[in-house]
């Protein structure tokens, strides 16, 4: 089994990630590119200690941004929309 902090990169937390936590129980990650959802759920329960009911995936590519005359791009990334049971809560955004 990968390290469970090397699958989830970090919270997303935006405006919309915070409607769907509110109102779905929903929560935000950015994860590997590599992680599949099994990974995913296996990592956001042990991490947080919390039951993961379903698990969305999206991969979303990286923005093509130029300095002067040189273009280059962002690295592509994959975010994880995890669906906890109706119980439970993830104090980490509680606090925000």
């Amino acid at each position: 089994m990968k390290d469970p902090r090397s699958v989830v990169r970090r919270a997303l937390i935006t405006e919309k990630g915070t409607g769907l936590r509110e109102r779905l129980n929903q929560y935000h990650f950015e994860v590997r590119r590599d992680a599949n959802k099994i990974d995913i759920k296996r990592a956001v329960e042990a991490i947080f200690s919390v039951k993961v009911d379903s698990v969305r995936t999206q991969q979303n590519h990286g923005k093509v941004r130029r300095q002067g005359r040189f273009v280059g791009r962002r690295s592509d990334w994959k975010k994880a929309i995890v669906t906890l049971k109706p119980d439970q809560k993830i104090e980490l955004f509680e606090q925000i």
